[in-house]
């Protein structure tokens, strides 16, 4: 085993010792992202499979359910991530599956959210540019698209023997890289490969956030223009759309502001390292919460959609028979 590893287990490991108590807090938290997040998503995707035939149904539902699989499939990982909040793994491998399903379906999920919101804001905004719309019906090709293009970026980052299972872990980069060449070290990172993994994670969550950003706005003012006479549905509209971007702001963007200051306490004070690696992991637990948002703003926040959760799974919280109106924005 090559010695350097060593060390970063043991400084691994110290530090998870001498936090004990916020690192089972963070595995808590984790532990109930994981029961909640995945029961709802599982009941979530059921519905779409076996009740509404996604395939048969509108573009945006095949979005939606993407979005459900991709935060499935990322729920299926934070097992692991709670038991390496206490105990730093020593099994590569596990920890390996354990990042490629971060790392993928988190972008798959923030992939799916800008397409969903994309194509809210064609049709809420444009419905005219029926050719934008054609493209953006073609969701199966869309999906597919969105599936192996993060596939193809995320594979060879986690080739890298770099990339760490524990935050404490931090990338080290001297000031020659020939040094570690020189002194053995085969495993330390290349200068290009770290840039180029960090373009990707940024761009995956700035970029979208200002899509939203954007789209959520322009929406908000279509509505207000459509609907003159009705006030509680413009306001619930306007509540989802803010919303949507609210949680996207909560969960990801202290993410990556933290993920940003970390990278550049590579010189700094141990103490000063240690502090924003707890805070890091903290906003890491944060962004999982998305995984469990999720399903609730984009599914159940359709009339219709709750309806059909309500009767299969709480039959007995359904209210009695009320009259829906037939124009519900979270479908659009």
């Amino acid at each position: 085993m090559d010695p350097s590893n060593d060390t970063e287990d043991i400084s691994c490991q110290d530090n998870i010792n001498e936090n004990r108590a916020l690192y089972i807090f963070y595995s808590s938290v984790v532990a109930v992202e994981f029961i909640l997040g995945l029961l709802l998503n599982i009941s979530v995707i059921h519905l779409f499979i076996f009740k509404l035939m996604f395939w048969k149904s509108k573009a945006i539902d095949i979005f939606l359910f993407n979005l459900v699989l991709a935060d499935i499939l990322l729920l299926i990982g934070l097992p692991v991530k709670a038991y390496n909040f206490q105990q730093c793994s020593e099994n590569k491998v596990v920890c390996k599956v354990q990042l490629f399903l971060q790392f993928l379906n988190r972008g798959a999920s923030i992939a799916f959210l800008t397409v969903i919101s994309i194509y809210r804001y064609f049709s809420v905004v444009h419905p005219g540019k029926r050719k934008v719309l054609r493209i953006l019906n073609q969701s199966p090709q869309i999906s597919i698209f969105i599936w192996v293009l993060l596939t193809i970026l995320t594979i060879p980052a986690m080739l890298q023997s770099f990339i760490s299972c524990n935050s404490n872990e931090n990338d080290k980069l001297e000031n020659d890289p020939n040094e570690n060449v020189q002194n053995g070290n085969d495993n330390q990172p290349n200068l290009t490969n770290i840039i180029l993994r960090e373009i990707v994670f940024f761009t995956q969550i700035l970029i979208p956030f200002f899509v939203l950003v954007y789209c959520s706005i322009r929406i908000t003012k279509r509505l207000k223009q459509k609907s003159v006479g009705d006030k509680n549905k413009l306001r619930k509209a306007m509540f989802l759309v803010t919303s949507v971007v609210l949680v996207f702001a909560v969960c990801f963007l202290p993410y990556a502001v933290t993920r940003a200051v970390q990278l550049k306490s590579g010189h700094k004070l141990k103490e000063e390292k240690d502090t924003v690696a707890k805070v890091y992991d903290g906003f890491i637990c944060l962004s999982y919460l998305n995984c469990l948002l999720d399903p609730i703003l984009y599914c159940l926040s359709s009339s219709k959609f709750k309806k059909l959760y309500m009767s299969n799974y709480l039959p007995f919280l359904l209210e009695k028979e009320q009259p829906e109106s037939s124009d519900d924005t979270a479908d659009e």
